[in-house]
This record gives structure tokens, sequence and C-alpha cells, in this order.
């Protein structure tokens, strides 16, 4: 597993989020590992959903801005419904990010507690060496997702706002004088596919390390 109020923060807070119901909960490690690696799975899914609408966007809005486009008012309603889903996964990774930050402080707080609890000094190395590395793996998570966040807002605003323009204007001459901005959110679009690409290896590698069993 530059995308924070559209999937942004898509994703920072979006991965590490995934520690759901983790501390609080009367779990064992090997339980919080298992529901961490699920959670995160989906978390991986929902970003692969929103790059593929990235490009459906992207193709709908350069098939309504097309000369000599012989139903701009068919095309728009399809461009219309495609930001509104775009949106909607938006909406989606940003509540997963929200919850990210405090979620994963929460899951090693509560490794922390139980390692202490170890009375052979070996153990007790080991299972802090061990959190301390999975925590790195984490954090490349975070730092990965800072860039998608600003690559998130400035998509979903390009495509949102081009929407709205288009909704007041889908003349002739409107639809032309539109054609530049249309161009640089598909651009915008590759940029936040770039970002989100960056962070799945991150997210990857945090599933397989949680993995249980040698499964991945």
């Amino acid at each position: 597993m530059k995308v924070a109020t559209k999937p942004a923060a898509i994703v920072a807070a979006l991965l590490l989020g995934a520690l759901t119901c983790l501390s609080g909960c009367a779990t064992t490690g090997m339980q919080r590992s298992e529901k961490t690696g699920a959670t995160m799975q989906t978390v991986e899914n929902d970003i692969r959903l929103a790059v593929a609408q990235v490009d459906v966007t992207g193709v709908s809005l350069a098939d309504l801005v097309k000369p000599g486009q012989p139903d701009v008012k068919k095309a728009y309603g399809i461009y219309a419904a495609n930001v509104d889903k775009m949106e909607n996964l938006g909406k989606k990774l940003l509540e997963h990010a929200e919850k990210m930050s405090t979620q994963g402080k929460d899951y090693f707080e509560e490794w922390r507690k139980q390692g202490n609890k170890y009375t052979n000094p070996e153990i007790q190395a080991l299972s802090e060496q061990r959190r301390s590395d999975l925590s790195a793996v984490f954090v490349k998570i975070s730092e990965a997702s800072i860039g998608v966040k600003g690559a998130a807002k400035n998509y979903l605003s390009d495509i949102s706002e081009i929407r709205t323009y288009l909704s007041n204007d889908l003349t002739p001459k409107g639809v032309e004088a539109i054609t530049p901005v249309s161009n640089k959110a598909v651009t915008d679009g590759e940029n936040l596919k770039g970002a989100v690409n960056g962070l799945l290896p991150a997210i990857v590698n945090a599933r397989a390390e949680l993995a249980q069993g040698g499964t991945k």
C-alpha cells in the first residue's frame, strides 16, 4: 500500500492509519498484525481504484474538450459523473489518512508496553529491535505519503472547477477556453499517479513485514 481534504492526506496518515482498533483492544501481537495487514490491503485496493479512476476521468475530459465533439452535453455528463467518483474515492482515502498518525503510534506503543513485560534481557532486546525495525518501515509509508497530499489537492481542485465552469458555459467557446486548463488537469492527474505509485511499494513492504507464518 503531491495523495487532505480529498485524497491526500489521501494518504499519508492514510496507511499507518490502517492500524485500526489496535490500541485499547485486548489482542495479541499476532492478532494486531493480522488486523493491520488486512486493513492495509483494503487501503492498497482503494489506492489502486483511485489510480484507475484518474485514468478514466482523464479520458472523459479529453473526449469532452476535443475539437468537433458531436455531443458535448453527453460528454459533459460522463465527465461530471467521473469527477463524482473521483471525489468519493478521495474522501475514502482521506478517511484512512485522518486515522493514520494516531493509530500508528497506538500500535507501536502497545507493542512497547507488552515488550516491557519480558524478564529475559535477550528477548527484551529482540522485541525492541524488531519494533524499531518495523516502525522504520511504517515511517517510509508516511514519508511517501507527503507527495500524494499536494498532488491530490491540485488534481481534485482542477477537475472539480472544470466541471463547475462547464456547467455554466458549455458553449463551443466556453469549451475551447477551458481546454488549456483541462490539459493541466490531465498533467496533474499523472503527477498524482506518480506520487501514489511511489507509495504503493512502501505499503506492500509493510504488509510483507506483518505477514504471519511466511504468507505474503
